[in-house]
């Protein structure tokens, strides 16, 4: 077809050609190439560097539609780790904007910033107040001395010395008409702070896990039990000082009756014969004991200054004795030792007793050392002694004990015989230790190596004191 439009001249960059050329007619220059109307028909069109193929690309370049490109995966490479792009930081809040408050408010709140009690706002607006009124700054400037001469936190429990002073400054104006002996004194004060403990705690308390630790032979032994379970233990040793002095038993009647009177075997007769766990409702027959002791000590021990020592029972202890006021001493120490057991457990503050009852349960324990090194040298738990027997009354190789602390003093031990006399001219060795972890030590709670804060002399000597010391103890 001649005078026709060539396919191709869609693709035809030049505008001018496909309108034929600028002042020509439509048909175009035939002799122009491309021109349809030529001879021998359309010319194929032409790429930069030949001809092109039917849709327009070039065989020799790349084509104009890209081929899929091949995934990351299907190359065996590793894979990119992804990144993250930074978080900016969070900018700051801004600060609080002060407070606007009238001179009335910022003066009533002088009192509470004073106290540090205000709100951190209500502080801005106070403090930035301060810097313009000087009356405000003067009375806020006063206050703050006043808050400084405020008495600090202490604590609520009372000191162990509080009760005796009590009772000294009533007794004082009104003396008693039967007075308690200076030496059971210490009983009847232990009994009365672990009764005032045992009231703090609670039901569940009375269920707590304790643990009693005490020395024997030549190591430390223990019994789990629970804080019940020490009040028994303590009634039924209590029981050996109120049979003494005539009072029932606690285990009249218990089936089966203890083998012994030794305070373990009393202790264990006890717990097994219950039914049931002990309960709080030990508390009640034991105090009832305790203040049944003390009062009957007070008509039966020889006045409050201790002026007669006639008829007075020995209480046993089945493998020893001692004199009732001593026995006292040792049940003082052990309401104590045993209180100090519950208190840990319970996570309760407990103090040591006052100096003057400290220093007779130390004296106490001072003078039994002579008679438990000679046990443990019987039984081969203590080196022999370096010479013969002293004879009774006779001085020889002696120990000084210092005693450091509240109730603390000095005592000079005998070492080669328990009727000997301490001597300063034949001592041989000397021990220094606090009053508190010496108890401890007679408790069985102090391992006898770790007791000693100072040493000098006889090494021998001081470690088979020590021993003897944690030998005292017993359940």
């Amino acid at each position: 077809m001649t005078g026709g439009t060539s396919p191709f001249d869609a693709y035809d960059d030049d505008p001018e050609d496909r309108s034929g050329g600028t002042g020509g007619d439509a048909g175009g220059d035939p002799g122009a190439p491309g021109d349809s109307g030529t001879p021998g028909g359309p010319q194929a069109p032409t790429g930069p560097t030949g001809p092109t193929g039917p849709d327009g690309d070039d065989p020799g370049g790349p084509p104009r539609i890209p081929l899929p490109r091949s995934s990351v995966e299907d190359t065996g490479l590793p894979l990119p780790h992804p990144t993250t792009a930074p978080v900016p930081p969070t900018p700051p809040p801004p600060p609080p904007a002060p407070l606007v408050l009238e001179h009335r408010v910022l003066k009533a709140l002088l009192g509470a910033w004073a106290l540090a009690a205000c709100s951190a706002e209500e502080a801005l607006a106070v403090e930035e107040h301060l810097g313009t009124c000087g009356s405000c700054a003067d009375e806020a400037r006063r206050l703050r001395e006043a808050v400084g001469l405020l008495h600090p936190a202490e604590s609520l429990d009372l000191a162990p010395s509080l009760r005796t002073q009590v009772l000294e400054t009533c007794l004082g104006r009104r003396p008693p008409r039967v007075p308690v002996p200076r030496w059971a004194a210490p009983y009847d004060a232990e009994a009365a702070r672990l009764d005032a403990l045992l009231q703090d705690i609670g039901d569940a308390d009375w269920h707590t896990p304790v643990r009693l630790r005490w020395f024997e032979g030549g190591g430390p032994v223990s019994r789990r039990t629970t804080v019940a379970g020490v009040i028994a233990h303590l009634l039924t040793v209590d029981g050996l000082v109120a049979t003494a002095l005539g009072l029932d038993d606690p285990l009249d009647g218990l089936e089966p009756h203890p083998d012994d009177g030794t305070p373990t075997a009393r202790t264990e007769a006890y717990w097994k014969a219950s039914h049931f766990p002990p309960t709080r409702a030990v508390r009640a027959p034991w105090r009832e004991q305790s203040h049944n002791i003390v009062r009957t000590t007070a008509f039966t021990g020889g006045g409050a200054d201790d002026s007669d020592t006639s008829g007075r029972p020995a209480v046993s202890y089945c493998a020893f004795e001692l004199p009732l006021r001593d026995a006292l001493l040792d049940r003082a120490f052990e309401c104590w030792i045993h209180a100090e057991d519950i208190a840990e457990a319970v996570d309760y503050p407990y103090e040591p007793p006052s100096g003057r009852h400290l220093h007779g349960m130390i004296d106490l324990a001072a003078r039994m050392l002579p008679l438990s090194l000679a046990e443990r040298r019987r039984t081969g738990l203590a080196s022999p002694p370096r010479r013969h027997l002293a004879a009774a009354g006779a001085p020889g190789r002696s120990l000084r004990l210092e005693i450091e602390g509240s109730g603390g003093g000095e005592w000079l031990i005998p070492l080669d015989s328990p009727a000997g006399v301490g001597s300063a001219a034949h001592e041989v060795a000397h021990v220094a230790l606090d009053g508190v972890e010496f108890c401890r030590l007679t408790a069985g709670h102090v391992p006898p190596q770790e007791a000693a804060a100072g040493q000098n002399g006889d090494r021998q000597a001081i470690q088979d004191v020590l021993f003897a010391a944690a030998a005292l103890s017993r359940m």
